[in-house]
């Protein structure tokens, strides 16, 4: 991992994604980036998660330490764009079943 928690695409397993998918809050930030322009880049806050800023802290800490988000700082925020060149290199096909999932209601 490099200084901010974040796997070299080596490091992406399969169990550490599948483990974080398994959250549908965390589901659905992916969800919602993989059908977002490539490159797209939001707050977390952007996602409006019905958690507390501490749990969205946590969701978004697993995201990044398994490989699915980078998060660039943004000074008194930061954003989360997917892992869509690695992962589709690591994990060929997720993202496209993550995206035809049908949102939770």
């Amino acid at each position: 991992m490099d200084h901010e928690g974040h796997p070299a695409e080596h490091e992406i397993t399969l169990g550490a994604v599948l483990s974080a998918l398994a959250d549908p809050l965390r589901r659905r930030v992916v969800m919602e980036l993989a059908r977002a322009p490539i490159g797209t880049e939001r707050t977390c806050a952007s996602f409006g998660l019905p958690v507390s800023k501490a749990t969205l802290t946590h969701h978004f800490r697993i995201l990044r330490e398994s490989g699915l988000i980078r998060q660039i700082d943004r000074g008194n925020s930061r954003a989360a764009t997917l892992r869509r060149d690695d992962l589709d290199r690591r994990l060929p096909g997720l993202l496209d079943l993550v995206a035809a999932e049908t949102p939770a209601p």
